[in-house]
């Protein structure tokens, strides 16, 4: 099974602020949503509990939460306290491609476990203020591939493009 990472990254590693977005860029939801559509997407509880109620759980996926929380509930999404865990539920469901969308603890657990294949990120270019970031990497480790980018428009305050970076 391969295991992907999905991201918007600001150009100082911003990606979220108050436990949610900092930017709103539809094209990029769209890019998110039509590329983890019909997959499993593990993500930690604080990401699961950004997401607005009516959206949760993601559908059209399997969605896994990781959590120390031992109570913690999610009806319609899977629970489970170990990303390794999570990891080997997509694996025995018959998962082809599993995605980490976050966030920044999350990230960070499975680019320093070294769990990740393929990621796509969404390079927002700009700089924010935030509370979380997505962890640093080398690039040095990874073939880019471009896939896209927006410019700004009256939907797009930001400017972003979108590459996918595949392990060496």
């Amino acid at each position: 099974m391969k295991v992907s990472l999905i991201a918007a990254v600001a150009e100082n590693g911003a990606i979220g602020k108050d436990n949610d977005l900092i930017w709103k860029l539809p094209s990029d939801l769209k890019f998110f949503q039509n590329t983890t559509m019909g997959h499993t997407v593990i993500m930690g509880r604080k990401n699961y509990d950004s997401i607005p109620d009516k959206w949760r759980p993601l559908n059209g996926r399997d969605n896994v939460i990781v959590t120390r929380q031992s109570n913690y509930e999610a009806p319609g999404a899977y629970v489970v306290n170990e990303l390794k865990t999570a990891l080997k539920w997509a694996q025995e469901n018959g998962e082809e491609e599993a995605f980490i969308i976050g966030g920044g603890q999350i990230y960070k657990l499975a680019l320093d476990m070294g769990l990740i294949d393929t990621m796509y990120i969404t390079h927002v270019h700009g700089e924010f203020e935030a509370d979380v970031f997505f962890p640093e990497w080398n690039k040095e480790d990874w073939n880019a591939e471009f896939i896209a980018e927006h410019g700004v428009d009256e939907k797009h305050a930001y400017p972003y493009s979108i590459f996918k970076y595949l392990r060496k």
